[in-house]
């Protein structure tokens, strides 16, 4: 047996490691919800997830007064089960953001258990293709740097062995996001891979134009060119044009990605573990992308997403954006441009307890 005797949760702000700015919005600061799980058999699980600068106190909320006093006396085995009587209590509110990052929460913390009670690291319990999974660096493509900024930020990455580099896009006058990504992909060759990122910024007709002027340099893929909830949209857009259509990151259930791959409307599925409700519904997003025979690569939260695209084969890449080191001990080991998921029994992440307890919001 493995019954969960408590069930805790906290909340902590991390501050962001440098600006980050894209067409819509900045990212102010991580608030991370983190919630302890403790079982009768000794063990102890730790998940999270988290919000860039508002709504963290409800997700907080939510787990408080409506998630957690449902898990004592639960058995930590039934991850499945779990999620499913979690989300029948949040049916109300439910799909959205808040809900979904509250499930995330605990859903990480069963899984730590899980993978600590049977010794093995999550890339291997998640399904285990392989350890390595190849890095793209966003860190040095924000919208509000200088061209000369992100092609010294790509010129780096390329002599370090890293496959690709994304770069924003959604600046006023469309021939400034294409001298950008122009300066870039001469500075660099056609070898390396340049993503762009639009944050939902345009519209049908603007992102038509922008895909087809982007094009002749070479674009791995388009992110997120509209707003998330426009499937039509992006299926039109995507076949207008020979850019790869990536989405994923502000879709929050199973159902949403299913619309999206339903309607020829994702390229590449950029599913985040937090915003989606966890590990559990992740893997199963990631199993229908394969079955659509789409890529995943994961939004954010790299020291998580590791582990969970090495996990599965249609795994195929990990973004590099540096967000948790004032809060762990140990930072992402990289390796000839790749990303190594952790050995160590658990979801792969060396927390600092004391570092978190410093950052806690009362």
């Amino acid at each position: 047996m493995s019954i969960i005797t408590t069930a805790t949760a906290r909340l902590a702000d991390i501050p962001v490691e440098q600006n980050r700015t894209d067409a819509v919005q900045a990212f102010i600061k991580q608030e991370t919800i983190f919630v302890d799980l403790a079982t009768d058999d000794g063990l102890a699980g730790m998940g999270y997830s988290y919000t860039i600068g508002t709504g963290g106190s409800s997700v907080l909320a939510l787990l408080n007064d409506h998630l957690l006093p449902a898990l004592p006396g639960q058995d930590a085995r039934n991850v499945e089960a779990l999620w499913q009587r979690l989300f029948a209590r949040t049916r109300a509110t439910a799909v959205g953001a808040i809900t979904s990052l509250a499930l995330a929460a605990v859903d990480t913390a069963l899984w730590d258990l899980r993978c600590k009670r049977a010794g093995e690291p999550l890339w291997r319990l998640a399904g285990g293709h392989r350890q390595e999974i190849p890095l793209y660096d966003t860190e040095g493509g924000w919208l509000h740097l200088s061209t000369e900024d992100l092609v010294k930020s790509a010129v780096a990455a390329r002599d370090a062995g890293w496959a690709g580099v994304k770069i924003k896009v959604g600046k006023p006058h469309p021939a400034e996001d294409v001298e950008r990504l122009r300066a870039v992909r001469e500075a660099v060759g056609s070898a390396l891979h340049i993503m762009t990122d639009a944050n939902q910024s345009q519209t049908l007709s603007s992102a038509v134009r922008l895909a087809s002027a982007l094009e002749p340099h070479g674009p791995f893929w388009f992110e997120e060119p509209m707003p998330a909830d426009d499937v039509s949209g992006h299926a039109r857009l995507a076949r207008a044009t020979n850019v790869p259509i990536a989405v994923g990151e502000t879709l929050y259930s199973l159902g949403q990605f299913r619309q999206y791959l339903e309607a020829g409307a994702a390229s590449v599925v950029q599913v985040d573990a937090a915003r989606v409700g966890g590990i559990t519904p992740w893997l199963k997003v990631a199993h229908l992308a394969e079955a659509y025979n789409v890529m995943v690569c994961p939004h954010f939260l790299m020291e998580l997403h590791v582990s969970l695209a090495a996990a599965v084969p249609n795994g195929m890449y990990v973004e590099y954006i540096p967000q948790l080191r004032a809060v762990t001990r140990t930072e992402l080991t990289v390796r000839d441009g790749r990303a190594v998921a952790s050995d160590e029994p658990g979801i792969g992440i060396d927390w600092d307890h004391d570092a978190i307890d410093d950052r806690r919001v009362a």
